[in-house]
């Protein structure tokens, strides 16, 4: 089934069936006056409401006042935004120190989280409350991990032995992706997918 123009889906089930990128979803809500900002998983809950006939306005942005002052010692009760976080060594030093790992590394939903804290010039968030995200005690903001399905449909399709046939694989791939993509089929590849749409790719 070929995917619908926006206007003309008429529920949330049947929006779900087919899959959109994070800039389909930022360029529909924008159209519709709705909240346009944030993860794949915000906006797709954006359209959710739509269609139960809430209406999720765009939030009108907190001006970050520039601190003068530099934060020289991190403590878990420094303020996130205050410190200036980056994803550098300063930080990666500091949560090194606190839970004696040396392996430490920021997951991806502490990368979420951040950027999540800044947009919303969330002051009030501290490094402690990002370490409760690496233990999983807290949520704040999840990473879209459908963001992946088009890497783990590139993999798939670059490991079927019968790929090998296209000259540029990443075109073949891409040609059956669009074909998954604006269906309200899995979106996942399959030998059989290859199979049945090998002359159109």
């Amino acid at each position: 089934m070929q995917r619908p123009d926006f206007d003309s889906i008429k529920d949330y089930a049947e929006f779900s069936k087919y899959y959109w990128y994070r800039d389909e979803l930022i360029k529909i809500c924008k159209a519709h006056g709705l909240k346009a900002d944030g993860s794949k998983i915000e906006l797709n809950k954006v359209v959710e409401a739509y269609f139960s006939g809430e209406k999720i306005m765009p939030e009108k942005k907190k001006q970050i006042k520039s601190k003068k002052k530099t934060v020289t010692e991190l403590t878990l009760d420094t303020g996130l935004i205050e410190c200036g976080f980056t994803f550098g060594n300063r930080f990666r030093d500091f949560y090194i120190q606190q839970i004696k790992e040396e392996n430490f590394k920021f997951n991806v939903d502490m990368v979420a989280t951040v950027k999540a804290v800044k947009e919303k010039g969330d002051e009030s968030f501290t490094l402690g409350d990002l370490l409760d995200i690496y233990y999983g005690k807290k949520t704040y903001a999840t990473y879209d991990k459908s963001a992946l399905q088009w890497n783990k449909f590139v993999k798939d399709f670059s490991e079927d032995e019968a790929t090998k046939v296209f000259p540029e694989r990443l075109k073949a791939a891409a040609a059956l992706w669009k074909i998954v993509r604006e269906s309200d089929m899995k979106k996942e590849y399959s030998h059989d997918l290859l199979k049945k749409y090998k002359d159109k790719i």
